[in-house]
């Protein structure tokens, strides 16, 4: 049970049903439709037929989402708000409800976000995406060195290209953009490294080792810490999952063992009374 689970009354009747499953799968279904019902929005030939229907669809569909979110708020009380995914869901909800006139109107593009519930009904979403938040440090680490290797690369190409190729290396806002581009390698070679090399023969020096540093060296790292976080995650999930039935199996021992206990003292009790029943007969 998820913490702050309530152990009885209203709260756990309206919590046993928001978290049963089919309320879950009625809850996916429903994203699923509303995802496809907003992207029919945007052609206008779809609206011109099946506006006043889609427009319906989306208004029974949100206050669906309201109904429900609302059942999680009463039935867990102050400590909805301590779980970062019941928040995710409170907030996408809260926006889909802004009003569709007025200033705040361009707020309501955001009603796509909805379809960004199904991280939080996922279980195997939720999982990928808190492994991604906890590798974030890590991450961040390897971005400050990505980001050192640009500055030194952006000041370098700036004085070694700069004056012949100032719309690419004029300035190093210019440099750090071109050497993303490099990394990239979105037509980095024909669209900008030959023809700097027409100038300078021997600027492959300067560019080959550095595709060969971000590219193929400082961006797997990033793809090392995702993979090594995901298996972490993972074997964490796993433990639980193997915890939880450790705990089963300890419950499931202890029962018997009292049912054992039990059947042996009324083995004892039926011995006692037929040893009484010749007795009292005689």
């Amino acid at each position: 049970m998820p913490p702050g689970y309530p152990e009885g009354g209203v709260r756990r009747s309206l919590a046993d049903f928001i978290c049963a499953k089919h309320v879950q799968w009625t809850i996916t279904a429903l994203i699923l439709l509303n995802a496809l019902t907003l992207g029919l929005e945007t052609s206008e030939s779809v609206m011109a037929e099946w506006g006043s229907l889609l427009l319906t669809i989306d208004s029974i569909i949100i206050t669906v989402f309201a109904i429900e979110v609302g059942i999680r708020i009463v039935a867990f009380g102050p400590s909805f708000f301590r779980g970062g995914w019941n928040w995710f869901d409170f907030l996408i909800v809260g926006v889909s409800l802004l009003p569709s006139a007025g200033e705040i109107s361009v707020l309501r593009s955001l009603r796509i976000l909805r379809v960004l519930r199904l991280v939080s009904i996922v279980p195997q979403m939720r999982t990928v995406v808190t492994a991604l938040l906890q590798v974030i440090p890590g991450m961040g680490t390897v971005a400050l060195l990505l980001l050192l290797i640009f500055y030194v690369g952006a000041v370098m190409a700036t004085k070694l290209f700069g004056q012949t190729f100032p719309e690419w290396f004029g300035t190093i806002g210019a440099s750090m953009y071109s050497l993303f581009q490099i990394m990239t390698l979105e037509s980095w070679s024909m669209g900008i490294v030959r023809p700097v090399m027409e100038e300078f023969p021997a600027a492959w020096v300067f560019f080959v080792p550095f595709i060969l540093i971000t590219t193929f060296a400082v961006l797997n790292l990033f793809v090392a810490i995702v993979v090594d976080a995901m298996q972490s995650a993972h074997k964490v999930e796993a433990e639980a999952v193997e915890a939880e039935a450790h705990a089963e199996r300890i419950a499931i021992g202890q029962e018997i063992r009292a049912l054992r206990g039990e059947i042996a003292e009324l083995r004892v009790e039926i011995a006692a009374a037929k040893a009484d029943s010749p007795d009292r007969r005689s």
